[in-house]
């Protein structure tokens, strides 16, 4: 059988060519009538692109699928349509847009690139590869992307979905995921991307590898029966499919507790939640949430919390458990009835200092429901730097600005409290608080 990676023909230069050829125009033919209909595309699935729309779509599209990725760039474009724009917006307005797609340094990195591309190249994405890999968070394969898809020059890219193709349309059995492994990955990718045929499409060669990875070269259950590229498939021919590319098995996640404290005040159908936002870098930076803290000594400290502020445990929910990358949280939430040393009728607004104290401020708009002052400041001996009263459905709206651990909080216990009575505070103000420990079992 033919090997087309032109790093292992052993034949001569002519058959190689044509093996080469044959390989990217069968891939090409296919990608032409098969490529889905995604948003940020251009015409034909390999049009002009507007480098910024292919910027966003990449962004985002890194550890997400496609599907789960369609509606919030439509959201984002509409809100954000140019660079400047999206330089001109404010961190948390980004974060909360962001909301449920997780892996926040993405959007971090996207705006802090966007400031840098106004700065720097007055509002206009460069073509050129080395100021294209001086933006914030723009790695190689991004780059590479930019440069194929929305400047239609010949170049390499290599995610997840392009290397898995590689390793079994080569049958490559070094690990990828190494150094060794990712750089034999790119040479190839290089010597492809360059080659005649591809050369002359670097937007339908680029966007058609990932795409027979999305939808054909699947990591389980593969469709072979359906590849174009099937009869020069090495792993196809020898068996082996199924077990490349050859990774080095992930350390399983780290145990975490995690402690949590729900507080709502109100009627079960007019709930407002306290929510805290955590500082800016670390897990889930500028997000918000309901407060909380975790490790070790999670328990005691937010004991301590709600008995300064005057919350008591009461009934305890069923376990969560969120599972990212390198953590496996566990979660557990508690109701808790406030007492009267909370003065739920004293409303201020203000922000905190860089030691942490609080300073009220006058509102010179209409704002969402304050926070009592003594709850709203004891907020920062958790490490929050700012919070809010808000309604469930702001909350867990698509731009509520919430972790999917804060999420999944409020979602479990606004279900409880919806069928629960709400505990009377003496004096006739109702408030409820709902304490978790640990975080539930989802990836971002």
């Amino acid at each position: 059988m033919t090997d087309h990676s032109p790093a292992v023909v052993g034949g001569s230069e002519a058959a190689e060519s044509s093996a080469v050829a044959e390989l990217q125009a069968q891939l090409l033919g296919w990608y032409a009538t098969a490529w889905r209909r995604l948003p940020w595309r251009g015409a034909g699935g390999s049009g002009a692109a507007d480098p910024y729309a292919v910027l966003v779509s990449e962004c985002m599209l890194q550890l997400t699928r496609a599907a789960a990725v369609v509606d919030y760039y439509q959201r984002w474009m509409l809100r954000w349509p140019t660079l400047v724009a999206l330089a001109n917006a404010t961190e948390a307005d980004v974060l909360a847009q962001w909301t449920g797609l997780g892996y926040y340094n993405r959007a971090r990195n996207l705006h802090a690139t966007a400031k840098a591309v106004v700065a720097r190249h007055g509002g206009v994405l460069p073509s050129e590869p080395a100021a294209l890999a001086a933006l914030p968070g723009v790695g190689p394969y991004t780059v590479g992307a930019l440069r194929s898809i929305a400047f239609a020059q010949a170049a390499a890219l290599v995610d997840g979905n392009v290397a898995r193709v590689y390793c079994r349309l080569f049958a490559r059995t070094d690990d990828w995921s190494t150094a060794g492994g990712k750089k034999g990955l790119w040479q190839l990718a290089e010597a492809l991307a360059h080659a005649p045929v591809a050369g002359q499409q670097p937007s339908a060669w680029s966007q058609a590898l990932m795409e027979l990875g999305a939808t054909v070269c699947r990591p389980r259950a593969p469709s072979c029966e359906m590849c174009p590229v099937a009869g020069a498939c090495r792993a196809l021919a020898s068996g082996k499919v199924q077990t490349l590319p050859v990774r080095s098995k992930r350390r399983p996640p780290q145990p975490c507790s995690a402690r949590y404290a729900f507080v709502a005040r109100g009627r079960p159908e007019g709930l407002e939640l306290l929510l805290g936002r955590r500082p800016t870098g670390g897990r889930w930076g500028g997000l918000w949430e309901p407060p909380g803290t975790e490790g070790a000594t999670a328990s005691a400290r937010l004991v301590a919390w709600m008995d300064d502020v005057g919350l008591t445990a009461g009934e305890t929910l069923a376990p969560l458990v969120h599972t990212l990358t390198h953590r496996r949280y566990t979660v557990v939430v508690v109701v808790a009835q406030a007492v009267d040393t909370i003065d739920v009728s004293v409303e201020v607004d203000g922000a905190f200092d860089a030691i942490g104290r609080f300073s009220p401020t006058a509102s010179t708009a209409p704002a969402a429901p304050a926070v009592p002052a003594d709850l709203l400041d004891s907020l920062s001996a958790l490490g929050y730097t700012a919070a809010r009263w808000c309604s469930p459905d702001a909350a867990l709206s698509s731009t509520g600005g919430l972790s999917r651990l804060g999420q999944r909080i409020v979602d479990q216990a606004v279900a409880h409290l919806r069928v629960q009575p709400v505990p009377r505070v003496p004096g006739g103000s109702e408030a409820v608080a709902l304490v978790g420990g640990g975080p539930p079992a989802t990836s971002r």
